[in-house]
């Protein structure tokens, strides 16, 4: 029997026709005198019906059938009787009378509950093909589809060529650990997988393509989090003979075609920017999620002379004092939550932070209340528009330290008390990142990007005088708190990326090394080109509306890099080591 219709199409007007349906059993209940079974594919589901009066060798098959016994059926469509009406479903006005099945294969009983919301996430991984036919992770994956194929379209309707670049590639420093991979055809020799085809691209755009994208797979080796993973896919894009405006309107448009292709939202173009320092200064995020208000206040000015002495150290030192107003929660406020939030600052290197709590009456209250005048006071009220049940909250630091921290007391504040709105979705750029910052530990600088950003041409006189001062040809695009993406104009001048390699304390040997293949390509005619790439996973992640990008992966790895499905990574033979001129050191 070879199936005519999926298990969502069948309607009244199917009534009175014989039909096949396959699939996996997703409940049957023995009534005694009948037999029901609802049947589910990729679509939907069918609720079959049995009676051993018309059928007893159809039933005496579907008496040890259980839950994801896969089926085969045939049988007449009739009307399901008034009060059996499912209005939840599609079919829930028909059922299918059985008159033959096949068991196609028996299932084991089921190692979770799809509905136990206490079976873990590791055993959800192990037996993730499961987890697929009964949760969402369909109806993701099947998005994700329907997203990558609109980008493909996209992207063709705009000139692009997709082109796929090697994943056995060469170990660079680009910011990240490399997966490596041996040689056996060169012993002690090694292939990197590509942390993202940066140098690749480039290298097209050399080639005169002047348009590439592709849904590029990447790896890196790091620490893993909520909107991370080992490998990932990205939509890379480059171009040629562009300028920071063109990335602007492509991805733009990118968004707005995607956003009303599959959510049918309109979203509103050209989207805001930020320079970066506004970012910090506002948000202390360079990635700042703007549906919801509570920014950053500066009171430097305003405390510059305070009694209160760490406001003095810190502005002494060349810091800031910074203030957020956490609006109508001084109610909530306990000195419990109060200590919660210290531990955030804290976690974020802060000292610790202080208040002001304006009660219902309009006093003050606040540990340093006795140190600050009453002008003092009103000026901070007044700065950070703080009126009656508002607390203020004050971090006094160097200025990265005491931003950041009140951009995650911000963000983690807003989460816990409601102030995000559903179902908006706030896009930014931004812009003007310092091209490089100091790595104390080591004594110098490092790309914030990577080191094939290209300064402002303004600012190339500075790279060795002051390369802290120097403002890069590099942008993010920004989804609700979260970097969707983000990219730069490329040197294309081989004089000057030899220049950044030095800067950077990279040896002429490790430059001919790792990048002699770049500068060489540079020297021959490079076109002006710069490009981004946009976190595919993130993406999907966030139109879904799923908390993690593991959600919208088939089979993504835990949070320690491990497949549990295929029980990797795993030992090799001693005769696969030996290929590959290899030992194994215990640590």
């Amino acid at each position: 029997m070879n199936r005519t219709h999926t298990c969502n199409a069948l309607t009244s007007e199917n009534i009175g026709e014989r039909v096949i349906l396959s699939g996996w059993v997703n409940s049957r209940r023995d009534l005694g005198g009948l037999i029901f079974i609802d049947l589910r594919d990729r679509e939907g589901i069918t609720q079959l019906v049995i009676n051993p009066e018309n059928a007893s060798d159809v039933a005496d098959i579907c008496r040890p059938i259980r839950e994801e016994w896969v089926l085969t059926v045939c049988g007449i469509v009739g009307a399901r009787p008034d009060d059996m009406v499912n209005k939840k479903i599609g079919t829930g006005k028909i059922e299918v009378n059985l008159e033959k099945i096949a068991i196609e294969n028996k299932s084991q009983p089921m190692p979770y509950h799809f509905n136990d919301a206490q079976a873990s996430e590791d055993l959800r991984l192990k037996y993730r093909y499961i987890e697929m036919r009964k949760t969402k992770l369909g109806s993701y994956l099947r998005l994700r589809h329907d997203i990558t194929k609109h980008i493909r379209d996209y992207f063709d309707e705009n000139g692009f060529i997709e082109v796929e670049t090697p994943i056995l590639s060469k170990s660079t420093p680009e910011g990240a650990r490399d997966y490596l991979v041996p040689s056996r055809v060169f012993p002690g020799q090694f292939f990197a997988l590509p942390q993202a085809p940066q140098q690749y691209k480039q290298i097209l755009m050399v080639g005169g393509l002047e348009r590439y994208f592709q849904m590029a797979h990447c790896f890196r080796d790091e620490d893993l989090r909520a909107d991370r993973q080992p490998e990932f896919t990205q939509i890379d894009v480059e171009m040629s003979f562009i300028t920071e405006e063109d990335i602007y309107e492509l991805v733009e448009g990118l968004m707005t075609s995607i956003f009303r292709e599959i959510k049918q939202i309109d979203i509103d173009t050209p989207f805001p920017r930020l320079s970066y320092e506004e970012a910090m200064f506002q948000y202390g995020s360079d990635k700042p999620d703007t549906r919801f208000k509570m920014r950053l206040v500066d009171l430097s000015s305003v405390v510059t002379h305070s009694g209160f002495q760490v406001f003095k150290n810190a502005i002494g030192d060349g810091g800031k004092v910074m203030a957020i107003n956490a609006k109508g929660l001084n109610s909530i406020a306990s000195r419990k939550t109060i200590d919660e939030w210290n531990d955030i600052a804290k976690l974020m290197k802060a000292k610790g932070l202080t208040y002001l709590k304006i009660e219902d009456d309009g006093t003050i209250k606040s540990p340093i209340a006795k140190f600050l005048t009453e002008e003092e006071i009103n000026d901070i009220t007044n700065l950070t528009d703080a009126t009656s049940g508002d607390i203020v909250l004050i971090v006094a630091d160097a200025f990265l330290t005491a931003a950041q921290a009140l951009g995650r007391l911000r963000t983690e504040i807003a989460e816990a008390h409601g102030m995000i709105p559903d179902n908006t979705y706030n896009f930014l750029w931004v812009n003007k990142f310092p091209l490089l910052e100091l790595d104390e530990e080591a004594a110098s600088f490092i790309p914030i990007h990577h080191p094939f950003t290209s300064p402002v041409k303004a600012d190339i006189p500075l790279l060795e005088t002051n390369p802290g001062g120097v403002k890069a040809q590099a942008y993010d695009v920004v989804l609700n708190g979260v970097e969707l993406g983000g990219g730069s104009i490329r040197i294309h001048d081989a004089e000057l990326q030899q220049r950044m390699f030095e800067i950077l304390n990279i040896s002429d040997t490790e430059i001919n090394s790792k990048f002699g293949h770049l500068l060489d390509a540079l020297g021959f005619g490079a076109p002006p080109h710069g490009g981004l790439a946009i976190g595919f996973d993130r993406l999907v992640m966030l139109l879904t509306g799923a908390p993690s990008i593991r959600d919208v992966i088939a089979f993504p790895k835990t949070t320690k890099s491990s497949c549990l499905l295929m029980d990797s990574p795993s030992q090799v033979d001693g005769q696969q080591l030996n290929e590959l001129a290899l030992t194994i050191q215990q640590k």
